[in-house]
């Protein structure tokens, strides 16, 4: 939490303007692009954290609608990116390792139901993944083995980054209005955005524990 660190440091006694020009904004870019690329990042966390420290600011509406955009945008270039290597060479005989990466860090049969999900519907399943804990990557495996080309891809999925940054987003006002201190409000929106992302997990392992 390097970053939620950073925008509390903003908020402390350094002039709003001046933080987030100079480290803010572009530390969230920079670790949510990250995030995109390599799932040891918390970016949902990041991006909540991030939405308390502009709500309690002077002006809290531009701040949060910053964060919501330097978000969204972050994580656009990180799944294009991330698009893009998986499909190297996908078209070859030899295969790609970019996508045997992706394939690898998906249950077969959630890329299965994504490859399904595709076929009936499309893009909708691309805008929808970001939203969806855990769905993301095997949407863009699926997107890969159906040789989307990364035009059509982006299509899909800059909308879905923009509704996963408003979702996080909310989650931070959500945690800034119930407290009084940005520090507080901090905490409160990483629990807030560590259940929403768990919740959908725990869910199924309670349904397999009672099917069991």
């Amino acid at each position: 939490m390097a970053a939620a660190g950073g925008w509390a440091w903003a908020a402390g006694g350094v002039p709003a303007e001046t933080a987030e020009q100079a480290v803010g904004y572009p530390a969230l870019f920079l670790l949510v692009a990250v995030g995109a690329l390599v799932p040891v990042v918390p970016t949902g966390a990041l991006v909540s954290s991030a939405a308390v420290v502009a709500f309690h600011r002077a002006s809290p509406p531009l701040g949060v609608l910053l964060v919501v955009g330097v978000a969204a945008l972050a994580a656009f270039a990180g799944d294009l990116t991330l698009y893009w290597l998986g499909g190297r060479g996908v078209r070859s005989p030899g295969g790609s390792r970019g996508l045997e990466r992706l394939r690898a860090r998906t249950a077969p049969e959630r890329l299965e139901q994504a490859r399904a999900g595709l076929e009936r519907h499309g893009v909708q399943v691309l805008v929808v993944s970001r939203l969806v804990p855990a769905g993301r990557i095997p949407v863009m495996a699926a997107c890969l083995l159906a040789q989307w080309p990364l035009r059509r891809f982006a299509r899909g999925d800059a909308p879905a980054c923009a509704a996963w940054a408003a979702a996080y987003g909310l989650i931070g006002i959500l945690g800034g209005s119930l407290f009084a201190e940005p520090w507080q409000g901090v905490v409160a929106a990483v629990v807030l955005a560590l259940l929403a992302g768990a919740a959908p997990g725990l869910w199924r392992r309670l349904r397999g524990v009672g099917a069991g």
